[in-house]
């Protein structure tokens, strides 16, 4: 038996098949139960197709094509996003805020009777 890389203690062996229907390994053995049950033969070739459907989609000529920003230009560019975000909040706030402007209904007539009179005088 080995010895741990972590400690003194001896690594322990997987168990015999003869012991157990199970095909997996101690926790401090070599070999990696994990590894075996999560990806099985079908499941790599499953990675593998979409690796490869990935590898077909990507256009090395749009990739060329693709607009990439100087780091002066990126900060420019945050900064109207944010000047824009800025904006939209104090529009959004303000009319929330403002007073709307009604035109009041008077229960009496506004004084176009008094310069009725006044005018016959």
């Amino acid at each position: 038996m080995g010895v741990s890389q972590d400690s003194s203690r001896p690594i322990v062996a997987s168990i015999p098949p003869s012991r157990s229907n199970s095909s997996r390994s101690s926790i401090l053995s070599a070999k990696s139960s994990i590894q075996s049950s999560i990806y099985s033969p079908s499941t790599q070739d499953e990675f593998s197709e979409i690796e490869a459907v990935m590898a077909k989609l990507e256009n090395k000529q749009l990739a060329t094509q693709r607009f990439v920003p100087s780091e002066e230009k990126l900060e420019y560019l945050s900064k109207l996003a944010l000047g824009a975000k800025l904006q939209r909040a104090l529009r959004w706030r303000m009319i929330g805020q403002d007073a709307e402007m009604r035109v009041r209904v008077r229960s009496q007539p506004i004084q176009s009777e008094k310069l009725d009179k006044l005018s016959l005088m």
